[in-house]
């Protein structure tokens, strides 16, 4: 007894080693205090650098509601409801859930009963037969003397709180691919009205055209122009049809909805683009739920080596066993059958062929894996919140360069217009001047939709809304 004391009084001693290695933080990623777009280049570089902490379960509100749109807000809450890469998220969260569970029940006791029939030989009783029947109870337990079994555990409640981020990672992509998926088919609509209404201003000039040309007043050659220029953008119309039809069934899919059932109807409404608050502070990248997903993931791997690291140490196990055995089957449950034993081992390995150096090398390197994409996801992080704000300041500079040259092209056309039926200008110059105006519009156009587009990855980037609280 005495022996055995010392030696679980060493196991505890050494146990207390079995402690994972803290995490380097000289090689953590940091946010800067300010982001980089719309500040002033020296004041950034001066701002003082610190590790953000995860704010991944502060809430991120209804942003799409900005849009004050209804069409899209009955199409996002439709996507959270049935979206499928949602519910494949959901289900890998279960998973996690189930196996933390299952780690935490491997601290507990473990209690059975047991109830068995044994007939054969005894050693030094001869060849006789004797039948012996049993019914009991058992119990056990490991007494966590390196902390292998709490550090599993918490490794399980990491990965699942990892599970839970990318959940909400999962549900804030489905929110943004819809918005700019139905943004994009808006202002596809938007497109083709302007080249259908072009296609019609062409009609009317072909009409023009071939009037004067069976007047004799125009070429042959000025009214094939016109119709390879009616014909080119009626093309360019149906090429636009194709694209507002995958853009639907695009948006079918991100719904969990059958594409051949799904329809939007077409129309020109489109809400004034959000304003975005100036000064945004950096660490609301910490709510970005896949920048704590890889948080989480990275302290999971620290556990983790706790957990190889504790595979040299001792283990000890206690059990008990209690119950009836007996010959006679009928004298099983008698109290003079009971029988009875309390056993503990302890166990300290020796050699292994290095598996267990090898399991924590394993560890260690999944370590050095979780630090490394943690790093890179929060430099992706920034890198997207940055192209995205700078994006739209440029954008907005170019919407407004663009507006001007929409109206000097509108300017141009009605003057070319004007010249060509009093007969000042080619048929060939009316053309150039509308071809530029509708190139100009779509480009208007584009840059706007750009503009929608950067705003919603803006929130994407941001993990959701414009502040912290959502």
């Amino acid at each position: 007894m005495k022996l055995m004391m010392t030696t679980l009084l060493a196991a505890l001693v050494l146990a207390g080693c079995a402690t994972p290695p803290p995490i380097d933080e000289s090689r953590l990623p940091a946010t800067p205090t300010a982001f980089k777009a719309g500040q002033d280049s020296a004041a950034v570089a001066d701002g003082r650098w610190a590790v953000v902490p995860p704010a991944d379960a502060e809430p991120r509100g209804d942003w799409w509601l900005a849009f004050a749109d209804a069409q899209l807000n009955d199409l996002e809450q439709r996507a959270l409801r049935n979206n499928t890469d949602l519910q494949s998220a959901a289900a890998r969260l279960a998973q996690a859930r189930a196996l933390s569970r299952s780690a935490d029940a491997d601290r507990l006791p473990q209690v059975g009963a047991n109830a068995g029939a044994y007939r054969g030989t005894t050693a030094g009783q001869g060849p006789a037969v004797t039948p012996l029947y049993r019914a009991g109870l058992s119990a056990s337990w490991e007494a966590d003397l390196s902390g292998r079994l709490s550090q599993a555990s918490r490794a399980a409640r990491l990965d699942t709180q990892a599970r839970e981020a990318l959940l909400q990672s999962t549900r804030l992509m489905v929110q943004a691919d819809v918005a700019q998926t139905y943004l994009s088919l808006r202002f596809t609509d938007q497109e083709r009205r302007l080249v259908r209404d072009t296609v019609a201003a062409y009609r009317e000039t072909l009409a023009l055209t071939q009037r004067r040309y069976q007047a004799g007043d125009v070429a042959e050659l000025d009214l094939a122009r016109v119709q390879a220029e009616v014909a080119s953008t009626e093309a360019e119309a149906v090429a636009l049809d194709r694209r507002r039809a995958q853009l639907e069934n695009a948006l079918a899919v991100l719904l969990g909805e059958p594409a051949s059932g799904f329809s939007l109807p077409e129309t020109q409404d489109l809400s004034a683009l959000p304003a975005i608050p100036a000064g945004l502070p950096s660490a609301v990248l910490a709510r970005r739920p896949d920048v704590a997903a890889a948080q989480r993931s990275l302290l999971a791997a620290q556990a983790r080596v706790g957990v190889a690291q504790a595979a040299w140490f001792p283990s000890l196990t206690l059990t008990a066993t209690g119950g009836y055995a007996s010959p006679e089957l009928s004298d099983v449950f008698k109290w003079s059958a009971r029988a009875w034993s309390v056993d503990a081992l302890l166990s300290l390995p020796l050699f292994d062929g290095g598996r267990r150096k090898a399991g924590i090398e394993s560890a260690q390197a999944g370590l050095d894996l979780a630090m490394a994409d943690y790093r890179q996801q929060l430099l992706q992080a920034l890198r997207e919140v940055e192209d995205s704000l700078s994006g739209l300041q440029l954008l907005s500079r170019q919407a407004e360069v663009q507006a001007q040259a929409v109206a000097s092209a509108s300017r141009a056309t009605a003057l070319s217009d004007s010249r060509y039926r009093n007969g000042f200008i080619s048929q060939l110059d009316l053309l150039d001047a509308r071809r530029s105006e509708l190139r100009n519009r779509r480009v208007a156009l584009q840059v706007q939709a750009e503009q929608y587009q950067a705003t919603v990855g803006l929130v994407r980037a941001l993990g959701g809304g414009w502040t912290p609280a959502g």
